[in-house]
């Protein structure tokens, strides 16, 4: 086996990978050794038809393919670790055959790669610091949201629906008097304050009582989804047929001690510190962000969109956990704006596009300054981004 790497257009490389006969001839064997059991010949037991007279009796190009993805499979990955010092794949190539006969088959490669990217100048910027601090009302407001989550469900018939209730609705849009798709509902259950629904809807809901149905006027957002309903002016009729309320555990020192204090004084102390390491380390990333847009300003690489499509990916991974985290799940949330996770994955383009430019930025300063980070400094960081997707640290490595 022999290959030869061009360089091509927007960032990617073209790896030519051509294979002796012998090379060849030893993949479409054990291609056989693994499929003959697939295929019956009259006159012949199921797995013990010689390969020539499948070949004859199916067609000589019966393994072929598979032939092709076992040579991949055993030196596509050896070729990137040579190639390692000179580029680094960042997706999957678009492979094609430019050969194939007994003699030899030459296999191509078109593999999208990290590009480079220019820098017009980083020394001598100046940005304002951005510093974020933290309130009594900060940690109230933390404290309160943690004995939400704890909170026990308990039906209500007694009172009409407030935020924070998860209602059980039947609600119809109409829009100029006539109904449209991706409108209407029955039986759905809605947590008010989650913002599951566009604005004006769940506020429409508050107030309402068991049994009343009730109009609630909304205009759906410049930016929706949805073409034909963007910036346009709807009905919804809603009728409720459950409220479940939450009740909260009292803030006491038996909550403070599930919480791993020894007191609500106590409690509310580790809350703050660990809302004042959240703002510190806030303040610094915004301030770094800050200063890696301006030298984007002036920044030039071709990104390949297999980047993109990664940071894509990472992006669709925090909106679910997100959403999850209020008890939405991210199908619903995808049929209530009526697209699909593959067209709803490209509305982060741009922004993942920003997001890739500046880690190339960054990862292009360090390579010029020479920086190098401590292992500790790495696990924190793997820790912090697996959080932010509801993984572990090893589950997000892979």
């Amino acid at each position: 086996m022999n290959y030869q790497v061009e360089n091509a257009e927007k960032s990617t490389v073209k790896i030519t990978i051509t294979f002796t006969p012998e090379e060849w001839n030893e993949a479409i064997n054990k291609a056989y050794q693994q499929n003959r059991g697939k295929y019956a010949v009259n006159g012949f037991r199921k797995g013990k038809v010689p390969k020539n007279v499948l070949e004859m009796y199916y067609g000589k190009g019966l393994f072929y393919e598979d032939a092709l993805n076992i040579l991949y499979g055993e030196h596509y990955g050896a070729i990137l670790d040579k190639e390692k010092d000179n580029f680094t794949a960042v997706g999957d190539p678009s492979l094609s055959v430019d050969d194939i006969s007994d003699e030899k088959v030459v296999l191509i490669a078109d593999v999208p790669v990290k590009p480079d990217v220019e820098i017009e100048t980083y020394k001598g910027i100046k940005i304002p610091e951005f510093v974020y601090t933290v309130s009594d009302a900060d940690v109230d407001k933390d404290i309160e949201e943690t004995r939400l989550r704890l909170a026990k469900d308990e039906e209500v018939t007694d009172r009409a629906a407030q935020m924070t209730d998860t209602v059980n609705i039947d609600f119809t849009g109409k829009m100029d008097g006539k109904e449209f798709e991706g409108g209407t509902a029955q039986g759905y259950d809605l947590t008010l304050g989650s913002h599951q629904f566009i604005p004006g809807f769940e506020e429409g809901v508050v107030g309402m009582n068991i049994g009343e149905t009730k109009d609630v006027p909304v205009t759906f957002p410049e930016d929706y989804q949805a073409e034909e309903l963007k910036g346009k002016e709807a009905v919804f009729t809603v009728t409720l047929h459950k409220i479940t309320g939450k009740v909260l555990p009292e803030l006491d020192e038996e909550f403070a001690k599930k919480m791993g204090s020894d007191s609500v004084e106590a409690y509310r102390t580790k809350v703050r510190e660990r809302l004042e390491r959240n703002a510190a380390s806030r303040s610094l990333n915004e301030t770094e962000n800050s200063i890696v847009t301006e030298i984007a300003k002036g920044a030039k690489a071709e990104i390949p969109q297999a980047m993109i499509d990664k940071q894509n990916e990472f992006a669709l991974q925090r909106l679910e956990y997100n959403l999850m985290y209020q008890g939405i799940r991210l199908d619903d949330y995808l049929k209530y704006l009526n697209t699909t996770r593959e067209a709803y994955m490209h509305t982060f383009d741009e922004e993942s596009k920003r997001t890739v430019l500046h880690q190339l930025i960054v990862e292009k300063i360090i390579k010029l300054e020479n920086i190098e980070a401590t292992q500790e400094e790495i696990d924190e960081k793997i820790a912090e981004q697996a959080k932010s997707v509801g993984k572990e640290a090893e589950e997000y490595k892979k």
